[in-house]
């Protein structure tokens, strides 16, 4: 059992808006990765940045994307960074995997000032440059798709995902 499908991509990208929509048309079960970490862990991901750092939180990331690669075969959206990872990298190869594109400008409008997601702090839109500059090759790598949400509506973008991945749904 894996992921029918599973949704990357950069903060503000809409990687769980989008997944919630998608697994809805498709009649499947929806799963974060960040709020199944902030169910376990009974505090919120900047919280867990705060009081135990980002390598903890990586960690707890690593092994609960492990655990539901083997584990849940609905429509599955990962936390930004999660890419950053080898290992996980590696083991996204078992699903099909959407990255949702966006450009810097739209996505600092979409996460505001950023205060529930802790990379982001300080300057949201030079954060998301550098970020999306450092992550779009680890993207690239993992994604069987590749879907630019930027100026598009949410039903155009999940009428893009259903139409570029029907051969898996």
């Amino acid at each position: 059992m894996s992921p029918r499908l599973i949704f990357v991509g950069a903060p503000g990208s809409g990687k769980t808006t989008i997944g919630k929509k998608v697994a809805e048309r498709l009649n499947l079960s929806f799963l974060d990765v960040d709020s199944e970490i902030e169910m376990d862990e009974k505090i919120t991901i900047s919280e867990i940045f705060v009081k135990k750092g980002e390598p903890y939180f990586r960690e707890l990331e690593r092994n609960k994307i492990s655990e539901l690669l083997k584990s849940f075969d609905g429509v599955l959206s990962l936390g930004g960074g999660s890419i950053l990872d080898e290992s996980t990298r590696n083991a996204l190869a078992i699903a099909p995997v959407a990255w949702l594109k966006v450009s810097s400008g739209e996505a600092s409008s979409r996460v505001g000032m950023g205060l529930s997601r802790p990379v982001l702090m300080g300057n949201v839109r030079s954060t998301l440059v550098k970020l999306l500059e450092e992550r779009t090759p680890f993207y690239e790598e993992v994604a069987d798709w590749e879907i630019d949400t930027t100026g598009k509506s949410i039903d155009e973008v999940v009428q893009e995902v259903l139409l570029q991945t029907s051969e898996v749904n």
